[in-house]
């Protein structure tokens, strides 16, 4: 039983296979997935990952059902032994064996926490779903990863420059109101180290992304010949670049740095930042963005802002994701 919900589910040669097929069949709507059915579990909000899942599966012969947590469905506690008398009504040993009777398939969106780097990095709902399920389960965001968020922004980096290896990209953080998840970061770094890419990362300092995710992206880099580089410079890391992603993240957990921390208005990316970078660069954020705070309307209003490019290739990539899992 084939799950994904992190890279390590596809390594670099499966990453090639579900970006061909994604390229291949853009424009064209093959219904592979006839009476499939998707259940789709929401701890947090989505936009373009709910409803690019629900095209995915509409425009594909099958159908999705969507369960929101704590609304309409009872709240889940995901918690080995806990004493269940808060407001989480089911336990998931319970709730994801019985989903698991109902569908093909079931896709989890869940936020980390922030308070403790190391449970992230555990990915303790993804975990437990991948543990009780007894059908593919598909992560739609964890506490640890996005991988097709990962994969939507390496097919729109590949549509603009064809081949990925050796291409120099930069990951830059980005000023924002509060701490937001490492799970998007994360999965841009693995996807483009294991595309080959050669990765820039560039935050302040307090702001490291987990030492596993570090060295799970160094081990792919080696693999598909790319690298991997981290610095506090943000103009260094810009240098020549030819794709550039901005994206929000917390401090560790151990920094002693607040939410004051987020608001550093240089790290936010302006047309100065971009003009550090290649002459054809382009711009890629996942969305939803913060204008003016993590990155300026000069930027995402340019020509060379490819955010909705890289939005629409959720759609393609995922499908792809689902047509392996389904048919390999």
């Amino acid at each position: 039983m084939k799950h994904f919900t992190g890279l390590k589910d596809l390594g670099p040669e499966g990453l090639e296979m579900i970006l061909s097929r994604a390229l291949a069949w853009k424009g064209q709507y093959p219904k592979h997935l006839v009476d499939k059915i998707l259940g789709m579990v929401f701890f947090n909000p989505s936009l373009r990952t709910r409803t690019s899942f629900e095209a995915v599966m509409n425009r594909g012969g099958g159908s999705a059902i969507v369960l929101e947590v704590g609304n309409g469905v009872w709240k889940l506690e995901d918690r080995v032994g806990a004493i269940m008398d808060s407001d989480r009504s089911e336990h998931v040993k319970e709730a994801v064996p019985v989903l698991s009777r109902f569908v093909d398939a079931l896709s989890v969106r869940t936020f980390a926490g922030n308070v403790d780097d190391e449970l992230d990095n555990f990915d303790p709902v993804m975990s437990a779903f991948r543990e009780l399920s007894t059908v593919p389960v598909i992560s739609m965001e964890s506490a640890r990863e996005h991988p097709c968020q990962g994969l939507a922004d390496l097919m729109t980096i590949r549509e603009n420059f064809g081949s990925t290896k050796g291409l120099p990209v930069t990951l830059t953080w980005a000023s924002h109101i509060k701490p937001l998840p490492k799970a998007v970061p994360n999965s841009f770094l693995l996807t483009a180290a294991a595309a080959g890419c050669e990765v820039r990362v560039a935050h302040p300092k307090g702001f490291d992304l987990h030492p596993s995710v570090l060295a799970e992206a160094e081990a792919y880099a080696k693999a598909a010949g790319g690298s991997v580089t981290i610095t506090h410079d943000q103009d260094e890391a810009l240098a020549d670049s030819r794709a550039v992603y901005a994206k929000a993240w917390g401090p560790n957990t151990h920094s002693g740095l607040g939410a004051e921390a987020m608001l550093q208005p240089e790290w936010m990316t302006t047309r100065r930042h971009m003009e550090k970078a290649h002459k054809d660069a382009i711009f890629t954020h996942c969305l939803p963005v913060r204008r003016n705070v993590e990155v300026a309307d000069e930027v995402l209003d340019h020509p060379s802002c490819k955010v909705v490019d890289e939005a629409e290739n959720r759609f393609h990539v995922q499908r792809a994701v689902l047509d392996w899992i389904f048919n390999g």
